[in-house]
């Protein structure tokens, strides 16, 4: 015999069942409504559709679709979750090896910092870089100064470029030039 926590689970378990059948053929009923007003038109169904419908199809199996699927046959629902399945492990050239490259936009930025901020080391351009939005490693930006033949910061400071050196002097070699005597040239 049954006590009553027993019989009160096998109730609701039993209303559930019914409620979750009536559901379902109220389903199939639309569904059948759909296809007589469809009639011989072909629906077509987009590439998420048949995403959705192939996942559904594959866990119900070809016995229940044959009984259920008035849209689609169940071959072509089992067809779709195949190629979903292949396209998934296909490993076509999605991807190549390894980590994917810095895009040359930041590329050009992290050199552009670079150049411009001589006393600037990996972590300070890093945190530029950060403060624009941009998330870099700072073994990152080395490889980027690297490939680009820049040094790091200690030895960038240290050397001048001539664009600097003209900078820098230009007043010196300009007072240097045009005044009368020093240059070691006679005077016309």
């Amino acid at each position: 015999m049954l006590d009553p926590f027993q019989f009160v689970l096998v109730a609701v378990a039993g209303w559930m069942n019914q409620r979750q059948q009536q559901t379902i053929e109220y389903l199939r009923e639309e569904n059948r409504v759909l296809r007589e007003q469809l009639g011989d038109r072909r629906v077509r169904f987009n590439d998420d559709q048949r995403r959705r419908l192939a996942v559904r199809a594959k866990g119900l199996g070809r016995k229940l679709l044959a009984e259920i699927a008035t849209l689609v046959t169940p071959d072509t629902l089992l067809v779709w979750h195949r190629k979903l399945i292949q396209q998934k492990y296909d490993g076509h050239n999605k991807r190549g090896p390894g980590r994917p490259s810095t895009g040359k936009e930041i590329e050009t930025l992290v050199v552009r910092m670079a150049e411009e901020n001589r006393a600037w080391g990996y972590r300070r351009i890093q945190g530029a870089i950060s403060n624009l939005g941009h998330k870099l490693a700072r073994s990152t930006i080395a490889d980027v100064l690297r490939r680009h033949g820049i040094e790091p910061a200690p030895e960038r400071s240290r050397k001048t470029t001539w664009k600097e050196f003209l900078t820098r002097h230009w007043e010196l070699m300009v007072a240097a030039d045009s005044s009368p005597g020093r240059s070691g040239l006679p005077e016309a």
